[in-house]
């Protein structure tokens, strides 16, 4: 068996490649795998109850390693990748759904999957309840290497299994900042994605730092790409995660955007991004879009963020930051509900992180009565759209921080299967209507934590694709 291996560069030389219909073919591939992780049923090869548990260890220096398997029922894969967050030494695994229910020295808490039942707004009752089944396993975000473990999971001092004493323990390395300071590196998490075939032989192994911020950015712009008004982009951060949302977009809708705004902590950073952007290989998706950065030393930065907050049409948090990045008063206040907007958190990744302030999600999920109308384009659905609803409730801060509560989350993969279904059905078309005219102009706001899933299928297409043009190395009789 043939062993493919993609380096970080060439990976992004393989990704640089990528045709629009190339995109649009690894995004309907990765929609099509985010619908059985949300059924519930073990038929599906990738639904939730079928992937496998998680394990974490953390050293005594601090720096945590997470091992994330994954399946597709055809393929299995495991991306290991590690992160220096200042942890308590010692290491974990998620139990199963099954082994939690079933501790009768716990208390039992309710199905989250099977409690998604409805978006309920002055729209319309519309139902988009996720097909009942057995709770699933926890998947959790690749960037939740966190010292936050249930202590139920967590085996005490204990690294590999093995004791840790007290005694001539060395002094741990300082943490790293959750937010990297000022002009200091891309601090996305590095290590390795693993890829096996049915017969569990490896026959791929890609850096894992780029396929992460490249597989995120594929799912945050599958509601991006249903929405009627996206002229003017913001975006937080200056890393992968950043620079990846704006190609993506631009890639698959450039000729819908007029202006991209790009704010991040360090001007030298977000100067950089923009360099990158503008270089001459990049003219054919940059295409006339006009850009613009700042940092959060300007003179008038609070009167600026404001302006760009209100005008955008969406907006794509991509940072760990630990407090929010504008205030909620931006989008809440009678002003700011003067538009629809689409938000996608997808850079935080502990429970104390909150990139949109906690009161833009209560305010998404406490629908205004029908007699109080602000705009017509301001319709709110009740609901925080996720990748998973398990893994939201417990490592999503600003679900967390917010409490927001099971039924006020709704899977990603859900809204895929109700509009799938409809494409193939003349029933419900009025709630069809009223969820598409959600999804297309309401207040959607999009919480991802990140599934190994997304990293098993988007990894497996692309080293499909690079064997085609002769990219990687590649090992004979591996």
């Amino acid at each position: 068996m043939p062993l493919t291996i993609l380096s970080s560069e060439q990976l992004r030389k393989l990704l640089y490649s990528l045709s629009h219909d190339e995109i649009v073919e690894l995004q309907r591939n990765l929609a099509r795998a985010l619908r059985e992780y949300s059924t519930g049923s073990q038929e599906e090869g990738c639904s939730a109850t079928y992937q496998p548990q998680r394990t974490a260890i953390t050293r005594q220096d601090g720096c945590t390693t997470l091992f994330m398997p994954a399946s597709t029922g055809q393929t299995l894969g495991i991306k290991m990748i590690s992160l220096r967050d200042g942890g308590k030494a010692g290491c974990a695994m998620e139990r199963s759904a099954f082994e939690r229910e079933s501790d009768s020295s716990s208390i039992r808490r309710p199905s989250t999957r099977g409690s998604v039942a409805s978006i309920s707004s002055e729209m319309s009752d519309l139902s988009v309840g996720s097909s009942q089944g057995e709770s699933p396993a926890m998947t959790p975000s690749e960037s939740n290497i966190s010292s936050s473990v249930d202590s139920s999971t967590l085996m005490s001092g204990c690294v590999n299994q093995m004791p840790i004493t007290s005694n001539d323990r060395p002094t741990p390395t300082p943490p790293t900042p959750c937010w990297p300071g000022a002009g200091t590196r891309d601090m996305s998490p590095r290590g390795s994605v693993t890829l096996l075939d049915a017969d569990s032989l490896p026959f791929g192994l890609i850096s894992a730092q780029e396929l992460t911020a490249f597989r995120t950015a594929l799912a945050s712009l599958m509601l991006f790409n249903k929405r009627k008004k996206v002229r003017t982009l913001l975006v937080f951060g200056a890393g992968k995660l950043a620079f990846w949302h704006i190609r993506l977009a631009l890639t698959l809708r450039g000729d819908d955007i007029n202006r991209v705004y790009i704010v991040n902590r360090s001007f030298d950073r977000a100067a950089k991004l923009l360099r990158d952007i503008y270089m001459p290989e990049n003219t054919e998706w940059r295409r006339d879009v006009k850009f613009s950065a700042m940092s959060t030393d300007f003179g008038e930065y609070n009167r600026i963020l404001k302006s760009h907050v209100r005008k955008a049409d969406v907006i794509f948090c991509c940072t760990p930051s630990a407090t929010p990045l504008f205030p909620a008063e931006y989008l809440t206040s009678r002003e700011g509900r003067q538009k629809g907007r689409l938000i996608c958190a997808i850079g935080s990744y502990k429970s104390h992180m909150t990139e949109v302030h906690p009161d833009i999600f209560r305010d998404e999920v406490n629908v205004t009565p029908p007699h109080r109308h602000y705009h017509k384009h301001t319709r709110r659905s009740g609901v925080v759209v996720v990748d998973s609803v398990e893994a939201s409730l417990k490592e999503a801060g600003e679900v967390i921080q917010a409490g927001i509560k099971p039924n006020q989350v709704v899977e990603l993969g859900e809204l895929l299967m109700v509009r799938h279904a409809s494409l193939s059905s003349d029933e419900g078309v009025d709630e069809d209507k009223s969820l598409h005219d959600w999804v297309e102009r309401g207040n959607v706001i999009y919480k991802s934590v990140g599934l190994g899933l997304m990293d098993l299928v988007t990894g497996g297409d692309l080293i499909s694709l690079a064997r085609v043009r002769n990219l990687g190395t590649t090992v004979e009789d591996f």
